[in-house]
């Protein structure tokens, strides 16, 4: 997939916000004004004024706004600046860095799992020959196949919130982009240690935040892993660290999964869906809500749809 990034002013951005007024999508990734979903573009434009470009007919699509609405001054600037981020992500891939991302966060039930790999320069085809890619475009069988020989083969770290503790910190009113932020920058700090004296030319971070919002959540922090953070969208396809990570996260999550299901009796469904909703309800009617506490994340609505459906039973 193609990325292409141009920097907008207000009068841009208005421009943009009416011509795809008819194709905007409700979820918003943070820090979006809106975003737009074509067959063929995905556009996201920032309150930073950045906008973003994704799918087959980016870069078209992309120039064609240049071209259209950048005063003719102006035009060879922006157009070098989505020359120089597509250039920029070209040159990370090709660095000794560490990747991280998470996974879990839309499960109901399990713990969020957030991994970090370091992938250096030697490694990078022997990485790719393995067959590493986003965990979402791979079955949990290829993950299970796969994750051991990555692991095997590149230091990492993982970190592992577990649902009780992920229950006490939303109730505390944390939400869960701090979550996110607080265990990347433990994971990182983990594996910046592991691989000491060895310096990472970079640190790439699955993009759930912008830079300086991801920091924000940090402040107070005794340690911030800070230097040569990138938080980019599709890391995964930026750099295989990424990937790698994405990966591994994935094999302990799905672990996790197998040891709550031993723990609770039963095969507990993965997602958000109508399953999972009666997955809860039999916990809560057979065991009790302490219990459903233990394995499932309980501020989402699926608690109280389980509820439901249990005092039917």
């Amino acid at each position: 997939m193609s990325n292409y990034v141009i920097r907008a002013d207000q009068q841009l951005l208005d421009a943009l916000r009416a011509h795809y007024r008819d194709a905007f999508i409700d979820r918003l990734p943070p820090g979006a004004l809106f975003a737009v979903k074509r067959p063929d573009v995905t556009i996201t434009a920032y309150r930073s004024g950045k906008v973003l470009f994704q799918g087959k007919a980016a870069e078209q699509e992309a120039r064609k706004w240049m071209e259209n609405h950048v005063a003719p001054k102006n035009k060879p600037e922006n157009e070098n600046r989505v020359k120089a981020a597509a250039l920029s992500e070209q040159k990370l891939g090709n660095l000794s860095a560490i990747g991280s991302d998470e996974v879990g966060t839309g499960d109901y039930f399990g713990p969020i799992v957030v991994a970090a790999a370091y992938v250096d320069r030697a490694h990078l085809e022997r990485i790719m020959a393995l067959g590493v890619k986003d965990s979402k475009l791979l079955s949990d069988e290829a993950i299970t196949r796969i994750a051991p020989a990555i692991m095997e083969t590149v230091p990492h770290a993982v970190n592992t919130l577990d649902n009780p503790k992920y229950n006490r910190w939303q109730q505390s009113g944390m939400p869960q982009t701090k979550m996110k932020a607080l265990l990347h920058n433990q994971t990182l700090a983990k594996l910046v240690d592991a691989i000491a004296p060895i310096e990472p030319e970079a640190i790439i971070i699955d993009q759930f935040l912008e830079r300086d919002p991801y920091f924000r959540y940090l402040a107070g922090e005794n340690r911030i892993v800070s230097e040569r953070v990138h938080c980019l969208p599709k890391a995964e396809s930026v750099h295989v660290a990424v990937a790698a990570a994405s990966i591994i996260a994935r094999y302990v999550f799905l672990e996790e999964m197998e040891r709550l299901s031993r723990t609770i009796g039963f095969p507990l469904p993965k997602g958000a869906g109508a399953v999972v909703d009666e997955a809860a309800a039999r916990i809560i009617h057979e065991r009790g809500e302490k219990v459903l506490a233990t394995c499932a994340k309980l501020h989402f609505a699926n608690t109280k749809k389980a509820l439901s459906i249990a005092k039917r039973r």
